[in-house]
């Protein structure tokens, strides 16, 4: 779980945030929730929400922290072009990624609205909630940051479903399905989606036309590699998170693939954290699995795992 910005701190008042404060923060979100491991859960945590006034001592202050996200959402960047771009900058030499809120506004009411020519001269790492978060930003300028900028854009649970299938289509016709990430952009105004992600997975391949090897490559490698984190792929030498799973009684299909792609949430047997389970033999948060999954795992004279 990567934050999407401390927001939900009780007694926040966006209006009246500071530099020292939006950093403050997050390095103490960074250094208490983030950790914690909740039920096996990697959380991120400590994701600053940039605001005018912020030096670079600031930036300094949260890579020591270990901050790896930036966010613009309550920056004004319609009129705080330079120093939009010199936080960019600074976070790009001390290996922080930067996200922007895109669309409409938010819930809170105090968001800014961003489309295609702001992103066209910001250049985030990542551009949030492209096609909704909730309220998308036009269908031109959809199109046009999909056909003319080359940052990763993120898809949402908590978005707009025609904007979505419109994103998803052109960015595969385009071959640009490298750039796509999965989020759900709650808890937020939407509230929360209990299995955000799963149904997000089981949208795009139902709905917007990616097999279920596509969808799972964007939902895992592509959403760690655009934050900068060294999981969501399988791979010797790689970290052991692995989900388990299989289609679950009455489901399309006879194997985990074939239910995705009828839109079936899978059912889920065992979850690996860096190779420990942390669930076993099924889930309580999806229906089992039709047939019973066992796992076993032993090591091997040379030092690595194996799987059956």
């Amino acid at each position: 779980m990567v934050s999407a910005g401390e927001l939900h701190v009780p007694g926040l008042d966006y209006e009246h945030l500071t530099a020292e404060l939006v950093t403050s923060l997050a390095v103490v979100t960074r250094a208490t929730t983030g950790r914690v491991r909740w039920s096996g859960v990697k959380v991120h945590a400590g994701t600053v929400l940039l605001i005018p006034g912020m030096k670079e001592t600031h930036f300094d202050r949260l890579a020591a922290a270990g901050t790896i996200l930036a966010k613009f959402l309550f920056f004004p960047l319609s009129t705080h072009k330079e120093e939009a771009l010199q936080y960019t900058a600074w976070c790009r030499a001390r290996g922080i990624r930067t996200k922007v809120h895109t669309g409409g506004v938010s819930r809170s009411g105090l968001s800014h609205i961003c489309g295609y020519e702001i992103l066209a001269w910001l250049q985030p790492d990542i551009a949030a909630h492209v096609s909704g978060g909730p309220i998308p930003m036009s269908d031109a300028d959809l199109d046009r940051v999909i056909d003319e900028t080359s940052f990763a854009l993120e898809i949402c649970s908590s978005g707009n479903y025609g904007s979505t299938q419109r994103a998803v289509r052109r960015m595969k016709e385009r071959g640009q399905l490298h750039r796509l990430v999965m989020g759900t952009d709650t808890p937020g105004g939407t509230g929360v989606i209990p299995r955000g992600m799963l149904r997000q997975l089981c949208f795009l391949c139902s709905v917007c036309g990616l097999s279920p090897g596509e969808a799972i490559a964007v939902a895992a490698g592509n959403t760690a590699r655009a934050h900068g984190l060294d999981v969501g792929v399988l791979a010797p030498g790689r970290v052991a998170d692995l989900v388990i799973c299989g289609p679950v009684q009455g489901s399309a299909g006879t194997g985990a693939a074939d239910a995705i792609a009828h839109g079936d949430l899978p059912g889920i047997a065992y979850v690996l954290v860096e190779g420990k389970p942390v669930v076993s033999g099924r889930s309580r948060q999806t229906p089992p699995p039709h047939r019973k999954y066992f796992f076993s795992c032993c090591e091997a004279h040379s030092g690595r795992f194996e799987v059956t």
